[in-house]
Formats: structure tokens, C-alpha cells, sequence
């Protein structure tokens, strides 16, 4: 899997400086969010007023501007984390990991559900055709993006819009989640040892939840 996820030339045209780190997680035991990472979500807090002053945050509103988006409408995931970090909801052991993460190190962090995946992720530019699942109304619905939308996507469909900012609902990671797949993105100016530290803290906390938990992780884009 690791080695066929790419970025596409188009987003690397919109964003040269464009890396992420790619990690699969195999054998997870997930569960309800418990006392540990709740605790992981309330110690990433702390630090939440520091991070909004972060220049990654810029250089995500910028992204988001070169394809068309409005990042004060639909804000890249970390800053919509940060901006309600005080209060992060508790979802469940795996998501609670990545998401302190993501608010302690200010990178936008996804994860998915390997095992819902079709074919290997890619983050291309959108045509507008491609299927979105999500929820309106508290009902399933089918979803479009715009054209030219930077989107991570499968052989099925989109499984996140606006680059970082909603998920699709086939690949969220759930309780039942075993396999996963975690996707940490930089911008410059952000260090790329930063960028590897918080994958190995990630990678720590999923070892914490599930101690034999098989994880492998890759380098992609900063050429």
C-alpha cells in the first residue's frame, strides 16, 4: 500500500513544498476512548494557544486559497482542531491518538480505515465527478467536489475533500478499525524532523493502545 500512494503532478505544481508521511498500522486493537487518551487530548490543549500562532496555519490558508477553497469557511483540520481544542471530543482510543497529535504538533493529521480503502490513496486535483460519501440531515448522502479541489482519493471515490478537511464516511476509523492508515501532512516552513517526530509519538501512542500493533511509514513529495 505505502508504496503506491502518490502525489499527484497537479498538487505538486499548486504546492512544490507539499510532504507527507504515509503510515500503515496493521493489528490495532481499538476501542472507546478511555481515561489515557483522553488524557492525551486534554495534555495537546494546553499548548493549543501557542499553536494557532503557528506559520504552518498560514501556509494551509494559503494552500487552501491557490485551489479555490475559503479557509475560514472550511479550515484546514488542524486549525479547526485547535480552534476547539479547549473541548475535542473523545471519539475513540485510535482517533483520540492522532487527533492530540495533530493539535500538539500543529500538522494535519488523517487516519483511515485500511480495510475500506479501494485501490491506493492519492491526493490529486478533483474533476468534480468523483462520489463523496458523507451525511446531510443525519442521512447518507453522495457528495461532489469542486473541479480543481485538492482531494485524497481512492479507486472509489474522494475520501477527503478540500485536501485535509472532511472525511469521508466509508474510510473513518471506527471502534472495529484493525488496519489503518494515517496520513501527516507539511507545508514549508515546517521542519521535516518535525514532521518525523510526530510520527514516531503517533506511532507510540499506537503501540500504547495495541503493543503489537505493525507499523511502517513513508516519505512522499518534497523532491
Amino acid at each position: 500500500m505505502l508504496e503506491r500512494i502518490v502525489i499527484d503532478k497537479a498538487v505538486e505544481e499548486l504546492r512544490p513544498d507539499v510532504v507527507v508521511l504515509a503510515m500503515t498500522a496493521h493489528g490495532l486493537v481499538n476501542g472507546p476512548s478511555d481515561a489515557v487518551t483522553t488524557d492525551w487530548l486534554a495534555m495537546a490543549a494546553k499548548g493549543a494557544a501557542q499553536g494557532a500562532q503557528d506559520p504552518h496555519l498560514d501556509a494551509w490558508r494559503d494552500a487552501y486559497r491557490a485551489f479555490g477553497a475559503k479557509p475560514q469557511r472550511t479550515r484546514p483540520s488542524v486549525d479547526a482542531l485547535l480552534r476547539r481544542a479547549d473541548a475535542l471530543p473523545a471519539i475513540n482510543k485510535v482517533v483520540d491518538a492522532y487527533n492530540a497529535v495533530s493539535v500538539e504538533y500543529v500538522l494535519p493529521v488523517g487516519g483511515e480505515d485500511l480495510d475500506a480503502y479501494r485501490g491506493p490513496a492519492r491526493l490529486v486535483r478533483a474533476t468534480g465527478e468523483e462520489p463523496f460519501d458523507t451525511m446531510a440531515g443525519g442521512a447518507a448522502a453522495v457528495e461532489h467536489p469542486d473541479a480543481g479541489e485538492v482531494v485524497w482519493r481512492d479507486d472509489a471515490g474522494v475520501t477527503c475533500r478540500r485536501w485535509n478537511w472532511r472525511q469521508c464516511t466509508r474510510t473513518r476509523i471506527t471502534e472495529t478499525t484493525g488496519n489503518a492508515l494515517f496520513l501527516l501532512e507539511r507545508l514549508a516552513p515546517y521542519p521535516l524532523d518535525r514532521l518525523e517526530e510526530a510520527a514516531g509519538d503517533l506511532a507510540e501512542r499506537l503501540r500504547a493502545i495495541t503493543p503489537d500493533v505493525r507499523i511502517e511509514s513513508r516519505l512522499i513529495g518534497g523532491a
